[in-house]
């Protein structure tokens, strides 16, 4: 979360990128960084936790802090930075990317969600 925080308000106004250019790559780093906070964030709860949560409640306790952490981190880019700004489409990519998250750690740690053939 650190690394999130730092890497979404630091300016890197002294990195020369401009031969770069990938349309739309903030968008699919947006949608990484969530998918990865709510993956790694329910098995960092459910671990620390020794099984307490359900992988359910881990898994929406994990998704409401990415959301509240992707708005923070959005009005904090539109008030507090020089170069960058809050945008509503970097605010989908991250509640995207968490929605997505949610749905991949259950379905790969669940007992109905298995993900082999039954007969």
């Amino acid at each position: 979360m650190a690394l999130i925080t730092y890497l979404s308000l630091d300016s890197f106004s002294s990195t020369d990128l401009s031969g770069i250019s990938i349309p739309h790559l903030d968008k699919a780093v947006h949608f990484t960084f969530y998918f990865g906070v709510v993956f790694l964030g329910c098995l960092f709860v459910r671990e620390r936790t020794k099984g307490i949560f359900s992988l359910e409640r881990s898994t929406v306790l994990m998704f409401i802090v990415a959301l509240f952490y992707g708005i923070i981190i959005e009005v904090l880019q539109e008030k507090i930075t020089v170069d960058r700004d809050g945008n509503w489409y970097d605010a989908m990519a991250n509640i995207t990317g968490a929605i997505i998250g949610s749905i991949v750690i259950r379905r790969l740690f669940s007992q109905s969600g298995r993900l082999k053939w039954e007969y």
